[in-house]
């Protein structure tokens, strides 16, 4: 570090540094006010029910993945991916999505596919979950300029 001392123990640093950081005094934030926290009963995002397309980068997701776990590994990522979209830990994912994953094979998975992800209601009573997501394959010729999109409820 370089730096120039001036008269009155003063230093003035070449390197951008402040004055108080150089000499080793370490600065806290101010303390936050203290008042009457307003309660108001907002309805939680995650009870509701909705649906959405996605696109998941595979690749990114198996790249050091040894050749014989690259297919199962990919429905882990998108079970993993669909859990904390969602919110639920009951990810249910279709055939055919599975059937897509492993249409190339256990080691040649494609690099990306598209999924419509839906949070829908447990109709079975003894679950712990009120809510599960259902995870659907979109047939899709290119990802180019895709986004993230909210689906109407059809069903």
């Amino acid at each position: 570090m370089v730096a120039a001392q001036f008269g009155g123990g003063r230093v003035a640093c070449v390197h951008g540094l402040r004055e108080d950081v150089v000499r080793g005094e370490h600065l806290t934030m101010a303390p936050g006010k203290k008042g009457p926290k307003q309660e108001r009963k907002a309805r939680s995002a995650m009870s509701e029910v909705v649906t959405r397309e996605y696109t998941v980068n595979l690749h990114r997701r198996l790249h050091g993945v040894g050749f014989k776990k690259r297919a199962p590994q990919a429905i882990k990522a998108i079970r993993k991916f669909a859990e904390e979209q969602m919110g639920t830990k009951d990810v249910r994912v279709h055939i055919r999505l599975n059937e897509f994953l492993w249409s190339k094979g256990v080691k040649n998975v494609p690099y990306r596919v598209r999924v419509r992800l839906s949070r829908r209601h447990n109709d079975d009573e003894s679950s712990a979950d009120r809510l599960y997501t259902l995870v659907t394959h979109v047939p899709v010729t290119t990802f180019k300029k895709l986004t993230t999109v909210n689906v109407d409820n059809e069903e």
